[in-house]
């Protein structure tokens, strides 16, 4: 799996020159999209068939200022996949030192909001993310 890259904009930064704290939950979403696509489930195709799955938890942890241009290369892994929730993990790095680590959780919902199992439902899919299990 090819690692998403970001390089870090001067708007992103704060008074002192580091990278603010909030892009990076922004990285992770730009990341997992990434991912997403290059596993042939991109967000066009899943609300396509009729799938949303909102992030319903995050957590991050900071480990080393980033600030303008530097390049963040993101790593996602699958660390769990089940019926209704999707746990990924992400390692942010910047010239070759871990910059973040975090973790986001989300569930599979139908266009009206109702869970799908996504495991019975879209076994490709559910198929394609288990191979990503670190």
């Amino acid at each position: 799996m090819k690692a998403y890259k970001h390089k870090v904009n001067y708007y992103e930064t704060d008074r002192m020159g580091v990278t603010h704290h909030s892009n990076y939950v922004r990285f992770m979403e730009e990341a997992r999209v990434d991912f997403l696509e290059q596993i042939g489930w991109g967000y066009d195709k899943m609300e396509a068939e009729g799938i949303v799955s909102p992030v319903v938890n995050i957590s991050v942890d900071y480990k080393k200022t980033t600030t303008f241009a530097d390049v963040i290369e993101i790593q996602i892994t699958v660390q769990k996949i089940s019926a209704f929730k999707l746990i990924l993990d992400y390692s942010m790095t910047c010239n070759g030192e871990v910059a973040c680590t975090a973790h986001s959780s989300h569930c599979f919902l139908d266009k009206e909001g109702r869970p799908v199992v996504i495991e019975k439902k879209y076994p490709q899919m559910f198929a394609k993310l288990q191979e990503f299990i670190k």
